[in-house]
């Protein structure tokens, strides 16, 4: 939700030359930018809104640039159809780089009006001024022309070149200050804001039916139990391999006979016990990789005056969207269409082409909102499905996932296991820091066919487990300064559930690792965990984030027994937003039952575009990752996924959510970085060790579970 600095040494930085998860960079400006003859602004950005606001700062983008009131401009996002490729909106890259992109357009449109304006008020280009979309001669204010008389309705057919100027961040009146949120309006009053209130002519719904595990083969359908329905055309089957579903011309008829088919399944137990998990990661085959190596850590840990070493644990977690996954999707006259809330569309197009064996440009995704997602959950799938039976039945398909499909079938976030061994010398300062992750990839997000269940299922073929790795070492680094650090990534081929990208991807659990091992270097020194972080740190930007956390946190200010305060820190993949977190807990020491008061938040992510947007970003952030680090955890046995329901997976309820107290840091002259992740990062660490500070347990394993925390309590508990 921030955004970036002025023109000269703004830092925006281009959006060329950049391709896969950036997409395919355009430098056509009407590929970005139309006016309409009544002056209105249409932005085009393949970067998605996900509820997080972006469509409104994307527009407050526009509109500086452009001088135009932000009420006048319009955007089209995440069409295939319409809107350039700027690929995966995720990573906190939307304003970043789909703002960056935006502006570089909004700038060179302005510099082409005013070339316009120029001849047609015949006056120099220095003598003109821009207000609410009118060019004006400075000294003669009656002398104007407006943008729509200028070029309403035409096209620019001009290149973006990046050379155009910017306005100064001293001269914004629309970006830094809060705007209303353009898509809450049709939210609050009951119109159609989700895809899953979208409606077409003739659309039948339909219920797609999972094998009990990912290996199991259909063997064999009894459908006796729908004949009659099916007989009269008000129900039908579709199998194509292992792809089982009902259609009908109501939703609930749909529900009522996906529980009367009786499909034999042939499954077989591939998962290891739920309680060796993380064992069995530390046992499994992996590719090594050393991500960061400075000076000697053997040696150093070696001669080291005190030697620490704690092992962490992270679970698979599921994103817990609200809702369920919906889609729906049209084939008509030989070309598809489909309505989803997948954060890449053009990725998913040429996945689910070649799932229904179309071009892609036969293939049209067009992104409606979902239930919330904040990585890669059951949207992609179930777009997928909508499409093979939109194609299958040539009527438009409405596919809605059960709450018990979704647990079980979307992608998990990553269980990990991190382990950290530190060294400290005779000074009581870090000499050595050796860490070790075993992660697998982070971002599977589809690229093909196979990627999708249903292209699995149709095809009968399980995926072959990709080369690349990554995500899973996002912070694995810190940002302290020590000697002699190395940090390995053991990166894990298959897991045992299917994963892909969860909210900040490996940067939580590594923070979670590092921060609390930080606050456990700090008690063996016997030093106040802020000034040990401070005295490990040169950054000033870092040094401000959390002098302003403690201040506003009250870091050092009394507390009754049983109540703690706990810090942590982090820059954002080392190279984004700066964030601080304190967090203040209550624990019954009897039961074990925590109760997160307060979390105190710094955030610095640069110029800022749209305060408010930036607070809430906050706030979500610190609510859903209090909620994992308290209470979320996959549960599975032999055979699958046993989390299927909220009480099975429980989450924050409202009663629990804490206090947040937000301290935004605004630099104007400092690019822009996003704000949809940090946050994330620093919660559970700041909790965990809120939690040491009340009673003197180390918890090491999410989620911090009132069992976890007896265990630690007692003696011959956990280290």
């Amino acid at each position: 939700m921030s955004g970036a600095a002025s023109g000269s040494g703004s830092g925006w930085g281009s959006t060329r030359g950049r391709a896969s998860f950036f997409g395919e960079p355009t430098t056509a400006l009407d590929d970005r930018l139309a006016i309409a003859p009544d002056g209105h602004v249409t932005a085009y950005c393949g970067k998605v809104e996900l509820g997080t606001g972006v469509r409104t700062a994307l527009a407050q983008i526009v509109a500086e640039e452009l001088d135009v009131p932000l009420d006048r401009v319009h955007m089209v996002l995440g069409d295939t159809g319409r809107t350039p490729n700027d690929g995966y909106t995720a990573g906190s890259m939307t304003i970043r780089r789909g703002g960056a992109a935006l502006r570089e357009a909004a700038a060179e449109a302005r510099s082409a009006l005013l070339d316009l304006a120029a001849t047609h008020l015949v006056a120099p280009r220095e003598a003109l001024m821009v207000h609410d979309g009118t060019v004006s001669v400075r000294d003669d204010p009656a002398c104007a022309v407006t943008y729509a008389e200028l070029i309403g309705g035409r096209r620019f057919e001009r290149t973006i070149t990046g050379k155009a100027p910017t306005k100064s961040a001293a001269d914004y009146h629309i970006v830094g200050i809060p705007a209303p949120r353009v898509d809450l309006e049709a939210k609050f009053t009951g119109q159609p804001a989700y895809v899953h209130d979208l409606r077409l002519p003739g659309m039948l719904h339909a219920r797609v039916i999972r094998p009990p595990s990912p290996s199991a083969t259909l063997e064999a359908l009894d459908d006796s139990a729908l004949r009659d329905a099916t007989a009269s055309g008000d129900v039908r089957v579709v199998r194509r391999g292992d792809f089982l579903a009902v259609v009908a011309e109501r939703e609930f008829a749909a529900i009522r006979a996906a529980e009367r088919l009786r499909p034999t399944w042939r499954a077989t137990a591939q998962f290891p016990p739920f309680a060796d998990l993380h064992d069995a990661l530390r046992q499994s085959p992996t590719a090594d990789q050393v991500v960061a190596e400075h000076g000697d850590v053997t040696a150093a840990l070696q001669h080291a005056a005190r030697r620490l070493e704690a092992t962490y644990f992270q679970p698979f977690q599921a994103h817990a969207s609200a809702g369920p996954s919906c889609a729906v999707a049209d084939f008509r006259d030989g070309a598809l269409t489909v309505w989803c809330s997948s954060q890449g569309v053009f990725a998913l197009r040429d996945a689910i082409a070649e799932l229904v064996e179309l071009p892609p440009e036969r293939v049209r995704l067009i992104h409606m909102e979902g239930a919330g997602a904040y990585g890669h959950n059951g949207a992609d799938d179930v777009a997928a499905d909508a499409a093979v039976l939109a194609c299958e039945l040539g009527r438009p398909i409405r596919v809605q996932w059960s709450r018990a499909d979704e647990f079980a079938g979307e992608p998990k976030g990553p269980a990990m296991v991190m382990e950290a061994i530190g060294g400290l010398d005779a000074n009581d300062t870090i000499l050595a820091w050796e860490y070790q992750a075993w992660s697998p990839a982070h971002g599977n997000r589809p690229r093909a066919a196979l990627d999708l269940l249903a292209g699995q299922l149709t095809r009968r073929e399980v995926p072959t487990p990709r080369a690349f790795f990554g995500g899973g070492d996002r912070n694995a680094p810190t940002d302290y300064i020590v000697p002699n650090t190395r940090v390995t990534m053991h990166w894990l081929p298959r897991e045992p559930l299917r994963t892909s990208s969860l909210r900040s991807l490996g940067g939580a659990a590594n923070t979670f690792a590092n921060e609390s091992f930080m606050d456990e270097l700090a008690a063996a020194a016997k030093t106040d965990p802020l000034e040990f972080r401070l005295r490990h740190l040169t950054d000033p930007r870092a040094h401000d984030v959390l002098r302003a956390a403690a201040r506003r946190g009250d870091w050092g200010a009394p507390l009754p027994a049983g109540e703690g305060r706990g810090l942590a820190f982090a820059r954002y993949e080392n190279s984004e937003a700066y964030v601080a977190a304190v967090a203040h807990v209550r624990v019954n020491v009897s039961t074990g039952a925590i109760h997160l008061l307060q979390v105190t938040v710094a955030h610095d992510c640069g110029l800022i575009i749209d305060p408010d947007g930036v607070r809430n970003q906050i706030e979500g952030n610190v609510i859903q990752a209090a909620s994992r680090a308290l209470k979320e955890e996959v549960r599975f046995d032999a055979t699958g996924v046993t989390s299927l329901d909220w009480q099975t997976y429980p989450i924050l309820t409202f009663s629990e959510v804490p206090e947040v107290v937000i301290e935004l840091i605004d630099r104007p002259d400092e690019p822009s970085v996003g704000a949809g992740e940090p946050a994330t990062v620093t919660t559970a660490p700041a909790i965990a060790n809120a939690i040491y500070a009340a009673t003197g347990a180390r918890l090491r394993q999410i989620p911090f579970t009132p069992e976890r925390v007896l265990a630690a309590l007692r003696p011959t508990g956990p280290r």
